[in-house]
């Protein structure tokens, strides 16, 4: 325990520190929100005075753990019926959606002259849930760890985009009207707390709904990293399916996160009326506590260095992608809807 705390006290404390300063200044300027300011915190103070190694362990805690227990309690103040409201067509436009960026993503980066592994592991990560899905994918198409850190970095940065471009979009586009803003936020939106971030500059039910769009796509992964693994990816002049392709099949592990089925469970609790109004009361609290201070670590996490290494040639691919993800969905969502 003691050790834990010295590795990811000094960074979570920063976070915690951005995030007070966030709501505070959101008290002043409450069309903006507390969200956009904790990004914006971090972003410049990462890249400043604060931009040391001593930091990275307790922001990259606070950016994956505190978004997973965030989630959990989540579950507390939804009711099953909420997610199932969704219906056929909610699965029908994520499927699609997620389908049609992998296809985009591989089409893109082929293109563009990158390998097999790099394109695939740029679609799971714009298709399904950022870095999450880059790691779950990585080992079933044994990809090298350089590609894997760039494409990271990449749809990272093409997340960071969408927090800013999403709620301008379905303002203009929906008049951010509930369902619809949240399919586009939550279908599109790279990682879960960029969903949330894009998701809070709306608003109202938004946040809740986008979370359920982009939990669905998370439970998507299992079939993702299936179909992978079907794939023939170790010749770049080669088709992508082939006779005798997948040898690795029956080798996947990808499973459902912990943090998704604490969700489920939490909602169906809750459905069944045994969690009191106090704690869900509480839990709500706690949980959009612990998204501010993880969206500060998301800021703290963006690294202009690395930006700038990465070049102009795959910063074009990611928002490339990103580009595709929203006319993709304008149109499904017209679709569907």
């Amino acid at each position: 325990m003691k050790n834990f705390i010295v590795k990811n006290g000094p960074g979570f404390l920063v976070c915690l520190v951005i995030a007070v300063i966030a709501q505070g200044i959101a008290r002043l300027a409450p069309a903006v929100g507390a969200a956009l300011f904790a990004i914006g915190l971090g972003i410049v103070c990462g890249n400043t005075f604060l931009n040391k190694p001593c930091f990275d362990a307790g922001t990259k805690f606070s950016e994956r753990n505190l978004l997973e227990y965030s989630i959990v309690l989540t579950g507390a103040t939804l009711l099953l019926g909420d997610i199932l409201a969704l219906g056929l067509p909610g699965l029908g436009f994520i499927a699609c959606q997620m389908g049609l960026t992998i296809l985009a993503a591989y089409w893109i980066g082929r293109k563009l002259g990158f390998g097999k592994k790099f394109s695939l592991l740029m679609g799971a990560g714009n298709a399904v849930c950022g870095s999450s899905a880059i790691a779950t994918v990585s080992p079933v198409i044994k990809a090298e760890s350089k590609d894997k850190g760039i494409s990271i970095t990449v749809v990272n940065v093409t997340g960071t985009f969408m927090i800013l471009a999403l709620p301008l979009i379905t303002g203009l586009v929906y008049g951010h009207e509930t369902l619809r803003s949240s399919a586009m936020i939550g279908g599109i939106t790279q990682s879960i707390g960029q969903v949330i971030a894009a998701a809070q500059l709306v608003g109202g039910e938004v946040v809740q709904t986008a979370t359920i769009f982009k939990i669905i796509r998370i439970v998507f992964i299992v079939l993702v990293a299936l179909a992978f693994s079907r794939m023939s990816v170790e010749k770049n002049d080669g088709p992508l399916f082939e006779r005798g392709a997948g040898a690795a099949a029956g080798k996947v592990k990808a499973g459902v996160p912990w943090f998704i089925v604490g969700f489920f469970i939490f909602a169906a609790a809750n459905t069944l009326h045994l969690v009191p109004a106090p704690v869900g009361a509480a839990a709500k609290a706690v949980s959009q506590q612990f998204e501010i201070i993880a969206l500060a670590a998301i800021g703290m996490r963006v690294k202009f260095r690395d930006l700038a290494a990465e070049g102009p040639k795959a910063l074009l691919y990611g928002l490339s992608v990103g580009g595709c993800q929203i006319l993709f969905a304008l149109a499904l969502i017209a679709l569907f809807w």
